[in-house]
């Protein structure tokens, strides 16, 4: 209390506030991220893969400090760096324009399917396997998590349409992905969205890309014989635009990882339950008893 008092006399409530002890000056950790920050600067297509042993290296050459790999980690987290996987990317394929307007596009549809002015579908086409998928699941600590995978994967192809308002998701499946599997899932549409008498009439936009199966004459004439379904179509390698690529990763994410199926039947079954699954859940109110006080 005293050596307070007096450093409270000297310095006012500035001196009385915490500081780091003095100590040694970090060498090693300076020199390490000045190499670090060299040769993590350049773009990583084309670059060597700068693993912790072979940083150490380098550091070593360069500056003559040794940093162990625990330092370095500890260092280079703290500075902001993340030992993390790259992405594949299209963009040096894409047409910038073109992907700039559909996206403007989209984002006014949007806006409109949420009003309830029309329905916004997104169409695209994915795969499941028989082997299991494996996502991040909770257990507990030093828990062996092992699935069975025996045999050799194969899959089903799932042609799906993403209804963006409601949150739906309507799913075909098949052995292969051709236009005939694409008109199926149009005739699904016409049951959902066709014009029926009774039933009040909305404008309804289907977005799909230029892939063979929709592009064939089979399928465009399939679109043509439906004049009250207007296509959209997404520019060249852009699958971000599609809004149902998310709704393919929670189906396997989350309905469909850590199951190991018996053949392709059983795998076509599960499909169709986790779409079910997947519709419920995002339907699912918060509160079912809408007189339960908050």
């Amino acid at each position: 209390m005293r050596h307070w008092r007096w450093t409270f006399g000297r310095e006012g409530v500035a001196g009385l506030r915490a500081r780091k002890a003095p100590g040694p000056e970090p060498v090693k950790a300076r020199a390490a991220l000045a190499v670090v920050s060299a040769v993590l600067t350049d773009e990583v297509a084309d670059r060597r893969n700068w693993t912790l042993p072979r940083l150490q290296n380098e550091i070593e050459r360069r500056t003559g400090e040794r940093i162990s790999k625990s330092r370095l980690s500890v260092v280079m987290r703290k500075r902001g760096f993340r030992w993390r996987r790259p992405r594949h990317t299209l963009k040096g394929r894409q047409d910038a324009q073109a992907v700039d307007r559909s996206g403007l596009r989209l984002r006014l549809l949007k806006q409109q399917a949420q009003a309830g002015d029309l329905v916004l579908l997104f169409e695209d086409e994915s795969e499941a396997l028989t082997h299991p998928y494996l996502a991040h699941v909770w257990a507990g600590r030093g828990a062996d998590l092992r699935v069975a995978a025996p045999g050799q994967a194969r899959k089903v192809a799932m042609i799906g349409a993403l209804d963006f308002a409601a949150g739906t998701l309507v799913v075909e499946t098949s052995r292969s992905k051709r236009s005939s599997d694409f008109i199926a899932l149009l005739t699904r549409l016409d049951e959902l969205h066709g014009p029926r008498p009774g039933r009040p009439t909305k404008p309804v936009v289907l977005v799909i890309d230029n892939g063979p199966i929709h592009t064939s004459k089979a399928s465009r004439a399939a679109l043509a014989a439906r004049p009250w379904l207007c296509v959209e179509w997404l520019p060249r390698y852009a699958p971000e635009l599609n809004d149902i690529e998310h709704a393919w990763r929670d189906l396997k994410r989350h309905f469909l990882a850590h199951q190991t199926f018996r053949d392709l039947d059983h795998l076509d079954r599960a499909i169709h339950a986790a779409v079910t699954d997947l519709n419920n859940e995002r339907q699912s109110k918060t509160c079912a008893n809408l007189r339960i006080a908050a």
